[in-house]
This record gives C-alpha cells, structure tokens and sequence, in this order.
C-alpha cells in the first residue's frame, strides 16, 4: 500500500508561519507539518527572509502551498514566483487610504519611494507586493464590467471573507461576491483597478 505522505522541498516566506522546534504551522490553513528547517536569506535587501524546509505532506491534504521542484525551469530562466503587482493611482493619498487604512496593508519603506520621477508606494502583500504608481492612466474608467472578475484584476489571499464584508459594509464599498458560490469578494480601488479577495 502507497504511503500517504512524501518528502517535499518548500519554500515559505518566514513572516507567515511559527516555527518551533522544526514545526512549521501554516496560519492560513492551521495545517503543521514536522520537518527540519533552516532559514536563509534573500539576495535583495528589501525581501524578507525565507524558510527553506524539508518535510512530510500528506497526499490527501488540501494544501495551498506549491511544491519547489526546482529554481531552473525547462528553459533556464527560473521563474520562482510574483515579486509585485503595479498598479495605477490618481492620487497616492487616496489610494493609501484604502491599501493601507481600510485593507491593512502595510509600506515597505526599503523600496526606492523618492527616487522615481513619480510618487508610488511599495505596499507588502504577504512575501509580495503592490506597487501603487501615481500616473495618468491610460485605461478608460467607464464601461468596465460591473463584476471584477470578468475585467483584468489582482488577486489577494485572505484568512476571512465574512470579516472582509463587514468592512466593506461599514465603509460603504461596493463589492460583488463570486458567481462560482466559493469564499471571494470582488471590488474596485479608488481608481477602478479589480481586486479579487478569495479566501485561503
């Protein structure tokens, strides 16, 4: 009979799980596993750092992490993951008020602010980032489909949806929830750009 759990090789930004005598306890899920882990750090000076473990996951298990088969793909380049999102701003303040007051998010003050012909903040999105850009934009503002999912959007990973709506009620935002039945909410920044809230 197959056992039901293999030996993987994940990496995992260090700032979203515990570590405690080699457990590693994923919050967004509640799922542990048992492994040996050592921390490395990053080659940028902004990124934060990550766990590089070796542990035991069950087959069965519904995880949401991707197992790391290798930095060298097929064709050398070795893309490992999104390192940020840009997205277009009237006003930064404004924009800031969302990201930042109403969403929680918070700014990496490492990245290069004042040294673009621009005003912009880096805001952290997990191990990610937003970079909010404050530029003319060239999209049109109107005619944009009414649920965010059917126009171009970025998608975020949250712990609750129900608490999520809750904020958005109090503060009067306009959302539509997914038309598939799953946990997501879709609305739109100050500037019209779609945002995906799915809960993981």
């Amino acid at each position: 009979m197959a056992s039901a759990f293999s030996s993987s090789s994940l990496i995992i930004p260090q700032h979203l799980n515990e570590v405690s005598k080699g457990r590693i306890s994923f919050l967004s899920t509640g799922v542990s596993f048992t492994g040996s882990c050592r921390t490395i750090a990053t080659k940028e000076k902004d990124r934060r750092f990550a766990l590089v473990a070796q542990v035991k996951t069950s087959a069965e298990g519904d995880l949401l992490v991707k197992e790391s088969s290798s930095v060298d793909d097929k064709n050398g380049i070795g893309i490992v993951g999104v390192h940020h999102v840009g997205l277009l701003c009237k006003n930064l303040e404004k924009s800031l008020e969302f990201y930042q007051n109403l969403l929680g998010l918070e700014i990496n003050e490492a990245r290069p602010h004042n040294k673009l012909p621009y005003k912009g903040a880096w805001l952290w999105v997990g191990s990610e980032m937003i970079h909010l850009m404050e530029l003319p934009n060239p999209d049109p503002l109107t005619g944009r489909p009414e649920h965010g999912g059917r126009d171009r959007h970025t998608c975020l990973g949250i712990r609750d949806v129900t608490k999520l709506k809750d904020i958005f009620d109090k503060a009067g935002i306009i959302y539509t929830l997914s038309q598939s039945g799953r946990p997501a909410i879709f609305t739109r920044d100050p500037d019209g750009n779609a945002l995906e809230f799915t809960q993981i």
